[in-house]
């Protein structure tokens, strides 16, 4: 295997995840990954320019490499936005052209940005200008009934001139009427080989493959004709794939960290952090899937939902709700009582 420093820094990406890739995620997911690049949730120019800046800003420095994902449309605010963001620390500022919901269209920002390529490129330019770090866009293969290679591949041809030179695609069409946002994730077919094609077509430039990568062979498949990876919320709802697929393209003979291991990470990290303003149920909401599949998750899940034992603000309640048994998960469903 070749050193990872030789790969792409977007080898290996987090996916941004609206309500869920909150900076604790983002700890969680940096000690399963160490390699990772991983991205904020969504955060719009208005909520930069007009909200609480340090709610939406403050991250912990374990998490670098960490993008900003910016939503928004304007060139001005944009680059205002992109520069506080370098002035904050981020690696990355990356731009969504992908979201599909109602909400961020009556923004006119999102996926339905794709259809205005020359406004896309204005926004890319006027962030590079302000900044010292890569500015990035992630988006979709088309919208809606648009299904040629040709709209996407204008798309990055056009909005490249502006500097942007890594490209996140979501290899799926965003359907802007008359789907979720869940469903605008399952229900349009995906077509990696229009990822592939751009690769191809802009071999300068770095793709990376996002939409439907659930396990280490997808992920390797997607390596042969990609730059990168991103993994959603397929990490999310099995967090262990993250350290698979690190195992797999960056240290394939070094033995996995083990998941007791992270759960003592993560009640040092809560130690840390866990006051009246940061309760620990904004911690361990992201912590449930941890065991999945093993022996003593439905415990560890209840346990780490329970209001009662939440309420007592505890860290080493992950201690006490831990599944017991052999590395193997050979375990059985602990009762509640022995983690009260």
């Amino acid at each position: 295997m070749t050193n990872p420093t030789t790969h792409s820094p977007w080898r290996f990406t987090t996916a941004p995840m609206m309500d869920w890739s909150d900076r604790h995620c983002r700890y969680f997911f940096r000690l399963l990954a160490p390699h990772a690049r991983v991205y904020t949730e969504m955060v719009t120019t208005g909520a930069l320019m007009f909200g609480n800046v340090p709610r939406h800003l403050d991250f912990n420095q374990e998490e670098h490499p960490v993008a900003l994902q910016l939503g928004g449309s304007d060139p001005y605010d944009l680059a205002q936005c992109a520069k506080l963001g370098d002035a904050w620390g981020y690696d990355e500022i990356n731009l969504n052209c992908g979201c599909p919901s109602e909400r961020v269209q009556k923004g006119a920002f999102g996926a339905c940005l794709m259809a205005e390529p020359r406004l896309v490129r204005d926004c890319v330019r006027a962030m590079v200008d302000v900044v010292n770090i890569p500015v990035t866009v992630k988006h979709r293969i088309g919208i809606d009934a648009v299904d040629s290679y040709d709209f996407v591949r204008d798309f990055v041809g056009i909005v490249a001139e502006g500097g942007c030179n890594v490209f996140i695609v979501h290899a799926r069409n965003a359907i802007l009427k008359g789907l979720s946002p869940k469903e605008n994730r399952e229900v349009p077919p995906l077509k990696y080989e229009r990822v592939a094609q751009l690769k191809r077509d802009f071999p300068h430039l770095t793709f990376v493959l996002n939409g439907g990568l659930n396990t280490v062979a997808q992920c390797e498949d997607a390596l042969t004709t990609c730059d990168g990876v991103m993994l959603g919320r397929a990490a999310y709802h099995d967090p262990w794939v993250l350290t698979l697929v690190e195992s797999a393209l960056f240290s394939p003979h070094v033995p996995s960290a083990q998941k007791d291991d992270i759960v003592e990470q993560m009640i040092a990290y809560c130690e840390r952090v866990v006051n009246d303003r940061v309760p620990l149920k904004a911690i361990t909401r992201h912590l449930l899937c941890l065991y999945q599949n093993m022996n003593g998750a439905k415990a560890w899940r209840r346990a780490l939902s329970d209001p009662k034992l939440l309420m007592q603000n505890d860290p080493t309640l992950l201690r006490r709700a831990m599944p017991r048994g052999s590395p193997f998960g050979e375990t059985r469903d602990a009762p509640l009582a022995e983690v009260d």
